[in-house]
């Protein structure tokens, strides 16, 4: 349900609250920073609807956000709360904040590349390694310990890092 209206001060707050629940495959990352927390609606009072965006349809994570983020509301006094699935748009790794981009190269997850709308083309695929910077990297595995990361290894270090793919 997309709304023309300005969110209240309620709604600010609330989305604060359930955009600060850590997300349970990277708990370094808040569900804000993820970017899968769309948006936050009192319905009526005592009654509020999260909008949360899996990064794929089938992500097994969504079930703990939801219930992580009714757990938080409830805890602040909000007593029916809602989270709904919302498809459209598809999350996309440009969703990630440059907060939970920087969380992620500091926790040594590769973040995923950012897209390029405007400017030059990259002419190359490298991932920088997230410990010592260099680009001489390696696949190891597309998949690594969930759907969403690879499993790379860097060629001057030789340390493995996971990447957080880009979608």
């Amino acid at each position: 349900m997309v709304t023309d209206t300005a969110p209240t001060p309620l709604e600010t707050e609330l989305r604060r609250l359930a955009g600060s629940v850590p997300d349970p495959e990277l708990p370094v990352l808040t569900l804000e920073e993820l970017g899968v927390l769309r948006d936050v609606h009192v319905e009526a009072p005592g009654r509020v609807r999260v909008e949360l965006t899996p990064t794929y349809t089938g992500c097994p994570a969504v079930e703990a956000m939801s219930s992580d983020i009714e757990r938080v509301l409830h805890d602040h006094g909000i007593p029916h709360v809602s989270v709904v699935r919302v498809l459209s748009p598809a999350w996309s790794t440009e969703d990630i904040s440059a907060e939970g981009r920087r969380k992620l190269a500091e926790f040594g997850i590769a973040p995923p590349r950012p897209h390029t709308a405007e400017g030059p083309v990259a002419l190359t695929l490298s991932v920088r390694c997230p410990h010592c910077g260099s680009t001489d990297t390696e696949l190891l595995s597309r998949f690594s310990s969930t759907a969403c990361k690879a499993l790379r290894r860097c060629v001057s270090c030789r340390e493995p890092f996971d990447h957080f793919k880009e979608l």
